[in-house]
């Protein structure tokens, strides 16, 4: 049999009864589709993580107060116990590192700001003028928190976009008074708008000097220090040295937890990248329940037209060319369900990304390709028997059953 014979043939075969076609066509679509989606966003849950985490600034290296158990990083252990303060002075004493460029001590807190009339809750963040350097950030209004004493610090602030807008509205920020907690600050500048990054909305922060804040919160203990290496290859010799620092300024003791950005990446890359191999795997288990109903579906095929594949061997048929009939028609319609749940999930994507603009659910190409193959050949493969079967089937006793 020629091959445009061949597809012929199978392709009027597989569209000759629509409800079992259009249901073989379902269930494989169903699990492509499923491959496409959650593999969109195991992944996109990676690249999220790692965008945030990238945004942070670049030759990063970060020390938390408190002794990790385990020796090494992971998202768990960044919740520490804290036996003894990290302390502006530390943070000071970090900058002869030869390694570090620049420090930023962090403190957090909660307070209410008010002005104009208007009060409203936000994050207070105290640090210093290297702060935008180190978090690569950008000032659209005035300017950042003056260089100075990090153990003193004038009345100054400079606010989010978000916090600007609902406090000062259209009128002018830069210059005006407002009042943080029992404090009054001189408002010096307004940061560019750049959005959620860890948890941590920056358009709705207050930065005031790290003295300031420790003052209003009343505690010496600093949330965390930020350090800048000197360069890419410097980051593992600013950790050395910063560990060091701190470990003889605390007594001999190590009890801060020190940990590069390149680590986190690569913490975060794993644990993510083998949650979208897991999901991958769990969607393709669909796929293997829709090859399971072509088959059956194929098998009652054959009993149905029994006196056709009689009539086909009588007509010099082969059963080389029967199998190859029942393959080319499973491979059709496994491919039209490929092609179908490849839409559909792409569709699914798209969904998710518009819904939640800042999650780059894109499907990575891998999977696509995997979702796609895997359900042709899950077709194939699970068509095999119902092909040997028909291609088993005795001539005249087939005839003799029309």
């Amino acid at each position: 049999m020629r091959s445009i014979d061949l597809i012929r043939f199978a392709r009027d075969a597989a569209t000759g009864n629509p409800l079992r076609a259009s249901l073989l066509i379902l269930a494989m679509a169903i699990g492509v589709a499923a491959v496409v989606i959650l593999t969109a966003l195991g992944d996109g849950a990676r690249r999220f993580v790692m965008n945030e985490f990238s945004s942070l600034g670049s030759n990063l290296v970060i020390v938390l107060p408190g002794r990790s158990q385990t020796g090494g990083f992971s998202p768990g252990n960044a919740i520490t116990n804290t036996p003894r303060d990290l302390t502006i002075d530390d943070a000071h004493a970090l900058q002869r590192a030869s390694a570090v460029n620049r420090v930023a001590p962090l403190a957090v807190g909660t307070s209410e700001i008010s002005a104009n009339g208007k009060l409203r809750e936000v994050m207070v963040a105290g640090t210093v003028s290297q702060y935008l350097q180190v978090r690569q950030m950008a000032i659209a209004q005035g300017r950042f928190l003056a260089a100075g004493d990090w153990r003193r610090g004038a009345n100054e602030a400079v606010i989010g976009a978000k916090v600007r807008d609902e406090i000062f509205g259209t009128g002018p920020s830069v210059g005006q008074l407002v009042r943080i907690g029992d404090r009054r600050f001189r408002i010096v500048g307004v940061l560019a708008p750049s959005g959620q990054g860890l948890s941590m909305n920056t358009d709705e922060l207050v930065f005031v000097p790290v003295a300031l804040a420790q003052a209003m919160f009343n505690s010496n203990t600093l949330f965390r220090i930020l350090i800048e290496a000197n360069g890419r290859e410097a980051i593992e010799s600013a950790k050395a040295q910063v560990a060091d620092i701190i470990k003889l300024r605390h007594e001999g003791e190590q009890d801060v937890t020190v940990i590069t950005q390149d680590a986190v990446l690569a913490t975060f890359d794993r644990l993510l990248g083998a949650l979208t191999m897991g999901v991958a795997g769990i969607a393709a288990i669909s796929l293997a329940v829709a090859g399971i109903l072509v088959m059956n579906v194929m098998l009652v095929s054959v009993t149905q037209r029994t006196a056709e594949i009689g009539l086909l061997k009588a007509l010099g048929a082969t059963g080389g060319g029967i199998r190859l009939l029942f393959l080319a028609e499973a491979s059709m319609l496994s491919l039209a369900g490929a092609l179908v749940g490849f839409g559909i999930g792409q569709i699914g994507a798209a969904v998710i990304r518009q819904l939640y603009p800042t999650f780059p659910a894109y499907p990575p190409d891998w999977a696509v390709l995997a979702g796609l193959s895997t359900a042709l050949v899950t077709g194939i493969l699970f068509g095999v028997l119902p092909a040997r079967r028909a291609a088993r089937l005795d001539p005249v006793q087939a005839l003799s059953k029309r």
